[in-house]
């Protein structure tokens, strides 16, 4: 079966369903259905109305109502209308006459789906070996059918799908009712011990027959001949395109598919594929995995039974060895024992401690006083209020020794200036700090857009690029710096 244009186009005709008003729609539809069913065809308005009246729903609903109701469900293609025209003398008592309606074709189909899925769980799920005994006399019958009719064949082959059909959707529901989430909370209560063992017994009858069947069924389909199975499934086909139908039959390809298919699925569904187990091993798993949690389950309430009986004999117990005391004393140190200490307090913190013993207990240690801070929201320390220090003496000191340091080194520094200039490929092997002063101060000027900055004492300079950019080796106490060979020009600003 392909995609075409007749899959691509949308069903108006569902439209009834899930509009705007749909519950007055689809009672009209129902209404109509209803009497399709009984072979009444068409119906009057009026029909309509008495029978829509005879539900609560309808007490205030009026024939205007009824009217454009009827209107949307003849545009959409659900209701085929035609004009009652018998009598007529004239034009007006033609115009004037009343509409009959009718289900279209693909109303009725839909209706019918409807009424399907409403139905849908009224039959309770099942877990019949019976259907698989069937399956496998079906099976059976393949050699003696070859002679037949083509009738009986067809037959045949309509009992065939009908069981496995059934044998799927009983056992689908049947598992996912049993997977639900209601089926796993009533699992956990002690009413469900009371049919727990019936319902192991049910499911293990059924992985019985399973077995049984399932394995002459591989057998026989196995041993088949697929020439002698074409050869009766095409028998089915003749036979079907035998049949006389009014609507529009499907494309032979498509209906030879059909039932090439469902022998297909049928196959594989006892033997599996390349690729993938058979769902007769699926089942057979499940239903084996449902036995096991039914009995972990009443493993459980037995045991959560047995506990709970445990401890009142427990608790029985020690309320005797109570009565037993003899003095308010003996019961108190009974209770510690028995219940432990009722207001405790922990504390922790890192604490130094003389052993490192995890033996040593609370008693075994030096007593130690802790202060404790309470813990509410708006505590807050206080704050010791102490007297600033005068620290005058010792930064004069500090400032003396910085303004000596300077001096110093500019005292040195101005050993290497030469004509006011200092010239970085002219320079001797120069200590660190000289270094890292007249770097600071290139740095300095480099960064000005006038090459122009000051030194710490005030001295004006401005950096002059080399030509050329030339470059140079300045020698350090502590190594060699490759740079630019920069020149550093002093002037006096007046």
């Amino acid at each position: 079966m392909s995609i075409n244009e007749k899959v691509l186009k949308p069903i108006i005709e569902t439209k009834y369903l899930t509009t705007e008003n749909s519950w007055r729609y689809r009672s009209i539809i129902r209404t109509f259905y209803m009497q399709y069913q009984k072979i009444k065809y068409w119906m009057y308005k009026e029909e309509v109305m008495e029978e829509l009246k005879l539900y609560p729903y309808f007490k205030e609903y009026s024939m205007d109502q009824l009217k454009n109701d009827l209107d949307a469900l003849v545009e959409w293609g659900n209701l085929m209308p035609m004009q009652d025209t018998k009598k007529a003398k004239t034009v007006e008592e033609f115009k004037n006459k009343q509409f009959r309606y009718k289900l279209s074709e693909y109303s009725v189909e839909i209706e019918r789906m409807t009424v399907k899925l409403e139905n849908l769980f009224v039959e309770g799920a099942s877990l019949e070996p019976s259907l698989l005994e069937r399956i496998k006399e079906h099976l059976m019958r393949i050699t003696t059918l070859l002679e037949a009719d083509d009738s009986a064949v067809d037959l045949w082959w309509r009992d065939l799908n009908s069981d496995f059909i059934r044998l799927n959707q009983n056992y689908q529901d049947y598992i996912r009712d049993l997977y639900s989430i209601k089926a796993e909370e009533m699992m956990k209560t002690r009413d469900f011990m009371v049919f727990k063992d019936k319902f192991i017994a049910y499911l293990r009858d059924f992985v019985k027959g399973l077995q049984q069947n399932t394995y002459g069924i591989e057998e026989i389909l196995m041993k088949l001949d697929e020439d002698m199975v074409t050869k009766l499934l095409k028998k089915v086909f003749q036979y079907r395109l035998t049949i006389p139908r009014i609507d529009n039959e499907a494309p032979l390809e498509l209906q030879w598919e059909s039932i090439l298919g469902r022998w297909t699925n049928l196959k594989n569904w006892f033997l599996g594929t390349v690729n993938d187990v058979s769902e007769a091993s699926k089942l057979f798993d499940m239903t084996n995995e449902i036995i096991r949690k039914i009995t972990r389950y009443a493993a459980q309430i037995v045991e959560s039974r047995n506990s709970a009986a445990n401890r009142k004999e427990e608790y029985k117990k020690l309320c005797q060895m109570f009565l037993n005391t003899k003095a308010i004393e003996e019961a108190h140190n009974l209770s510690s024992l028995a219940f432990g200490i009722f207001q405790s307090r922990h504390f922790k913190g890192d604490i130094e401690r003389k052993t490192e013993s995890i033996n040593s207990g609370v008693f075994d240690e030096d007593p130690m006083i802790l202060t404790i801070k309470p813990r509410i929201r708006h505590y807050k320390e206080k704050n010791l209020r102490n007297s600033i220090p005068d620290n005058r003496q010792r930064k004069n000191q500090m400032l003396q020794r910085m303004i000596q340091l300077r001096q110093r080194e500019e005292g040195i520094i101005k050993l290497y200036i030469k004509n006011n200039e200092i010239c970085f490929e002219n320079l001797p092997v120069i200590p660190a700090y000289v270094r890292n002063t007249l770097l600071a101060w290139l740095s300095k000027g480099i960064s000005n857009k006038s090459l122009r900055g000051k030194t710490e004492v005030g001295t004006s300079y401005q950096v002059i690029k080399p030509k050329d950019d030339k470059r140079c080796i300045l020698n350090c106490d502590d190594g060699q710096l490759e740079m630019p060979a920069y020149t550093i020009k002093f002037y006096d600003e007046k």
